[in-house]
This record gives C-alpha cells, structure tokens and sequence, in this order.
C-alpha cells in the first residue's frame, strides 16, 4: 500500500498485521478519491474504522486541514501511528483507541463536525446507515458533507434514507463504494421541515 496522490505521494504504508483487517487497494482507493474530490481545500475528515489509517491519511495528503482516527485495536493504533509518522502527517491527526460508537458520542461532547466521513466496518456488519443516522443525532456532521460507506458487494444499502442521499455507487470484486451527500432538511418560515425525512429500514 501506498500514498496514491497529494503532498505525501508515494510514500508506502504499512499493514496491519494478520487477517483482522481488510485494507482498501491502492486501487479501490485512487477510484474512490476520483468520485469525491480527488483534492480538498482544507476540512475535518472522520476515518471511523481506521484499520491502518490509509483513507485518513490519503485524505491529508490531498488537502484536508485535520483527520481523525479511530480504531478498536491496538495494533492499528500502532499502524496508524507509524504511517502517520512517516508520511509527516502527525500534526494534522487525532487518533482514539475506541469502539466506533463510543468514540461517536465521544467527539459530540467535544462539538467535533466532520466535512468528510470513512466508513469502512468489518464486512460482517451491516449497520453502516445505522452509524450515519447516530452522526446526524449527534450533530457530527457538517452540512454537505460526504460520506464515504465501503461494504461487501453482495450487500446493499438504501439509495437514500434520513438526511442521506446515495449520489454514486461503485463495485471492485467484493467490495462496494457508495457515495453519500448529507443534506439536513431546510426549515421554512412557518417551521416545517420542507424535505421528507425517511428513517432507515429495520429488521
């Protein structure tokens, strides 16, 4: 793996060690980057399911002012510190050591809002909309901002629900890329919310 593009182009990233974690191709990573950018001026980015941190860091590199990395495993913290350190990106990052819903409620407290979101959950799960609603509940959000949902192809999500509208979606083997646009509904003048927000589906 490898920094694809931006001020830290190059430089080789490391893994995180065993099977735990499934990190996105250089491949995937450069398509992905092409659909929401591929360069930023300035912005706070979330890599909520770092794993080794390369969505996060590709994003510093590509122009955004602040990351913030969040982790389970101690390993990937490792990781994360280490690619950091070696792209010369540590004085942009934050990293936590959390359960991904935790650290949510964590960074409200701290009134953190995010242009530019990573979702990257072990295939296993399949809450990812789940995770985006708690953001809009805990005003995690900045309005517009993009949110990036990486999950198995075999799996699909809704095109939109609550403030989320899906505005592309891509498939590389296994693994899917859907692009979401976050658009809190506008208040009229007599109050009324003037977009239909639909909940998620649930089982």
């Amino acid at each position: 793996m490898r920094v694809v593009s931006g001020s830290a182009k190059g430089r080789p990233l490391k893994a995180v060690p065993g099977t735990g974690t499934r990190p996105t191709t250089d491949k995937v990573k450069e398509a992905l980057f092409s659909m929401i950018g591929p360069y930023f001026e300035g912005g706070t980015a979330l890599d909520l399911f770092a794993g080794s941190g390369g969505l996060g860091i590709e994003a510093l590199s590509r122009g955004m002012d602040k990351a913030v990395f969040v982790d389970l495993e101690s390993k990937s913290i490792e990781v994360i510190r280490a690619n950091l350190k070696a792209t010369k990106l540590e004085d942009q990052a934050a990293i936590y050591r959390n359960d991904a819903g935790r650290a949510l409620k964590a960074l409200s407290k701290r009134s953190t809002q995010f242009n530019l979101v990573f979702l990257d959950p072990p295939y296993r799960m399949k809450n990812g909309d789940e995770f985006m609603l708690t953001m809009h509940e805990l005003e995690l959000l900045e309005p517009e901002a993009t949110i990036v949902l990486e999950y198995e192809s075999k799996y699909s999500y809704p095109e939109q629900f609550g403030p989320f509208e899906q505005t592309r979606k891509a498939l590389y083997g296994e693994t899917a890329v859907s692009i979401y646009h976050y658009a809190p509904a506008a208040t009229t003048e007599d109050g009324e919310s003037s977009t239909a927000e639909k909940e998620a589906p649930h089982e």
